[in-house]
């Protein structure tokens, strides 16, 4: 799934130009600690923040040497990925994002979209 997202990914850039379909860096949870995923971002020049599993360090060290090394990631900035988890957290306190009872994917992501607005608004909104 995620060289599928990464395909739609598109960052803006801060003065004219086509926008960078290549970030910097990915932050992700254990979750996201799979060979598969690292080799994808190694392939594109990402570099990789997500730590690695306690049961995937415990596979690599069990098979010794073949193991391979452990894995790097900076853990500063680890510790920033708190702020992507709070606004998915902010986005699913729309029942119908949290519960998923879309069947289609275009509905469902015109619902993201609808609440992406909508939280764009209540912050303009706060504004003084």
């Amino acid at each position: 799934m995620l060289p599928i997202l990464m395909d739609h990914l598109r960052v803006a850039r801060q003065g004219p130009g086509r926008p960078r379909t290549r970030p910097d860096r990915l932050r992700g949870d254990k979750a996201y600690s799979s060979r598969a995923i690292r080799h994808h971002l190694r392939r594109r020049g990402i570099v990789s923040v997500i730590p690695e599993p306690a049961d995937q360090q415990g596979h690599r060290k069990r098979r010794g040497r073949n193991g391979g090394r452990p894995v790097t990631y900076d853990v500063q900035d680890y510790k920033g990925r708190n702020v992507v988890e709070r606004g998915f957290c902010e986005d699913k306190q729309w029942r119908a994002l949290a519960t998923r009872y879309d069947k289609l994917a275009l509905t469902y992501r015109g619902g993201v979209v609808l609440r992406a607005i909508t939280i764009c608004l209540k912050r303009l909104g706060d504004t003084p």
